[in-house]
C-alpha cells in the first residue's frame, strides 16, 4: 500500500515537471533504485515456485499466479513460468529472468530495471507503463505484446516483436502520452514485422538489419536512429521523423510506403 501511494505521488510530481511524457516515461529520475522497496525481495525462489504451483489452473494448463506489488528484485527466477500471471506493480529490478515465460502475463507498471530477460517469452504480454530501462532482452519473444513502457537503453538484439503494439494510447492522455519508448535501444537483427510503432520513440535506436516490413511508423520518432540494411518493405513512413536518421539503401527505401510524407527527410543521412 505504501509503495502504491509513493508511486502515485511520484507520478503526480513527474507530471508537473514533464507534462507530456512524464508518467509513463520519466519516473526513473524520481525513484531511488537502491531503496529496500526497489532492490530487495520479500520472497525466495522456492517460495515463488510454490506460489506458481498453487495458483489456479488457467487456459492451456498454465497457472495464473497473483504477484501484484511483490518485491522480487535481485532474485534468480530464470526458467520459471509466469504465463497468465498478474505482476502489476511488481519490482523485478536486476532480477535474473533468463528463459522465463510471461506469455499473456500482466506486467503493467512493473519495474524491471536492468533485468535479464534473455531468451524470455512475453508473447501477448501487457506492458503498460512498465519500466524496463537497460533490460536485457536478447532473443526474447514479445510477439503480439502491448507495450507502452520505457525500454530506453534496452538490448533487444535478435528479439521478436512481430505484431507487437507499441503505439501511443490516444484515448488516455490525461496522464501524459503513453507510448513505447525504445530510445537508444539495441534492436539489431530484431523482427518488428507488422508491429504498430505509431508515435513510438525510437530516437538513436540501433536498427541495423532489423525487419520492419509492414510496420506502422506513422508519427514515429526515429531521429538519429540507424536503419542500415533494415527491411522497410511495406512500412508506412507517414510523418515519421527522420532527422539525422541513417537510412538504408535506396532500394530498401523504395519498398517503403509514403516516404514522401516523412518529416525531415532532407535532414536524414544517406548510406555511404
Amino acid at each position: 500500500m505504501l509503495f502504491r501511494i509513493a508511486f502515485a505521488l511520484v507520478s503526480i510530481m513527474a507530471l508537473l515537471v514533464h507534462p507530456f511524457d512524464a508518467v509513463s516515461q520519466d519516473l526513473l529520475p524520481y525513484v531511488d533504485l537502491n531503496s529496500p522497496e526497489m532492490s530487495t525481495s520479500e520472497m525466495t525462489r522456492a517460495e515463488v515456485e510454490e506460489l506458481l504451483k498453487a495458483a489456479p489452473q488457467g487456459p492451456g494448463d498454465h497457472r495464473s499466479a497473483d504477484l501484484e506489488g511483490k518485491r522480487l528484485s535481485h532474485l534468480d527466477l530464470s526458467g520459471l513460468d509466469f504465463s497468465g500471471s498478474n505482476l502489476r506493480l511488481a519490482r523485478l529490478n536486476r532480477t535474473n529472468l533468463k528463459g522465463a515465460r510471461f506469455d499473456r502475463a500482466i506486467l503493467n507498471q512493473a519495474w524491471l530495471i536492468d533485468a535479464d530477460l534473455t531468451e524470455a517469452s512475453l508473447v501477448k504480454a501487457s506492458l503498460l507503463s512498465t519500466q524496463m530501462q537497460r533490460a536485457k532482452l536478447g532473443g526474447a519473444d514479445l510477439s503480439g505484446a502491448r507495450i507502452t513502457g520505457d525500454l530506453s537503453g534496452a538490448s533487444l538484439i535478435g528479439a521478436k516483436l512481430a505484431g507487437a503494439d507499441l503505439s501511443a494510447d490516444m484515448r488516455n492522455q490525461s496522464m501524459g502520452l503513453m507510448r513505447g519508448v525504445l530510445k537508444s535501444a539495441d534492436l539489431r537483427n530484431a523482427d518488428l514485422s507488422g508491429a504498430n510503432l505509431s508515435r513510438a520513440n525510437l530516437e538513436f535506436a540501433k536498427l541495423q538489419n532489423a525487419n520492419l516490413a509492414n510496420c506502422n511508423l506513422n508519427h514515429a520518432y526515429l531521429a538519429g536512429a540507424d536503419l542500415s540494411n533494415a527491411n522497410l518493405a511495406g512500412a508506412d513512413l507517414t510523418e515519421t521523423d527522420l532527422a539525422s536518421t541513417l537510412l538504408p539503401s535506396a532500394a530498401a527505401l523504395a519498398e517503403a510506403r509514403n516516404l514522401d510524407k516523412a518529416w525531415n527527410l532532407n535532414l536524414a543521412r544517406r548510406p555511404p
